[in-house]
């Protein structure tokens, strides 16, 4: 998800323009299960509007404070004759049930931005952020599930290495796992991130970002089970689609977008038969066609407008023929 400008515009949404463009056609109802703040989705409303003289959006987020956010944000939209606008309290990967159950059998497009907001990360409460001090929290959802204090105060040392590693893909793992089962209980996020950094040798710390972005990235992934859901939503998100529906879904690092990439990929495999055979005998038909082969990112002008643009990759598939 995008990065904050300001307080007074929370929201900075991601190539915009490319993502309103992907997202015109055909007519029928957009999806976007990881709403934030709604910038796109009000941008996709706005576009097609004013191509086919009306919008119909699903937004779906599994923070209410986010919901409610968006939901100022798409006030004009709320109001307006022509749009319909439905918001649910939801994770991504129960968009086959939220479907169900708004009575939707096919949808024109669905749009995923993964990652961290910045409506998280600028709250201290929230816990996502090494950068000002919070509880070990980092839900997305605060109402449910574990948080990130349970991770570092009740793993033991290579249960969190191999969390560390797998989730943050960070290579001196084990050393901060050993460093944070040392300094336990731990209970703020400016006290973990300054374990981490003690851990990272010296001549490592002095290059790239902040020494804990990894170990934080690792443990945000873990208690939102953010790549099993990823990997659970874009199947149904691909079969949900109607003729020519388009799915787009932007990635911020390696770990979203291979699954993104493994996903797309098989869906776009057609028969697989030994080229002997005389005639398909698998009967595997691809289900999607590549809208781009490369993934977009975002050019120098957007990179230095909004920094957290400049990991950002986008991948889209355009549904074909769907079965009677």
């Amino acid at each position: 998800m995008s990065a904050a400008a300001s307080a007074a515009t929370p929201h900075v949404p991601v190539l915009l323009e490319t993502v309103t463009e992907l997202l015109e056609r055909p007519d029928g109802v957009v999806v976007d299960v990881t709403l934030g703040a709604g910038g796109h989705a009000a941008a996709i409303a706005a576009r097609r509007l004013q191509l086919w003289g009306r919008a119909d959006l699903l937004g779906i987020d599994r923070d209410e404070s986010a919901l409610a956010l968006a939901r100022e944000r798409l006030q004009r939209e709320l109001d307006d004759p022509r749009v319909r606008v439905r918001l649910v309290h939801a994770r991504a990967d129960e968009l086959a049930r939220v479907l169900d159950d708004e009575g939707i059998d096919r949808v024109a497009g669905v749009f995923m931005d993964l990652g961290v907001s910045s409506m998280h990360l600028d709250r201290p409460e929230r816990g996502f952020s090494y950068r000002t001090d919070g509880p070990l929290d980092m839900r997305m959802d605060p109402s449910r599930g574990t948080t990130a204090g349970d991770l570092v105060n009740d793993l033991d040392a290579p249960e969190l290495a191999r969390l560390i590693a797998r989730y943050g893909e960070e290579r001196f793992a084990r050393r901060i796992a050993d460093a944070i089962v040392a300094a336990r209980p731990l209970t703020g996020t400016i006290r973990l991130a300054e374990v981490v950094r003690d851990a990272i040798p010296a001549a490592t710390r002095r290059t790239g970002g902040h020494p804990a972005t990894r170990t934080f990235q690792a443990l945000r992934i873990a208690v939102n089970d953010e790549l099993a859901s990823l990997a659970a939503t874009l199947p149904v998100a691909i079969d949900r689609l109607t003729d020519d529906g388009v799915l787009v879904v932007m990635s911020y690092h390696s770990l979203e977008d291979r699954i993104v990439k493994r996903a797309f990929a098989d869906a776009a495999t057609g028969c697989v038969c030994p080229p002997r055979l005389p005639a398909c005998a698998c009967g595997r038909t691809a289900r999607v066609a590549h809208v781009v082969r490369r993934p977009i990112v975002a050019d120098e002008a957007e990179r230095a407008r909004n920094p957290r643009s400049a990991s950002v990759r986008l991948r889209a598939v355009r549904r074909l023929a769907v079965a009677a």
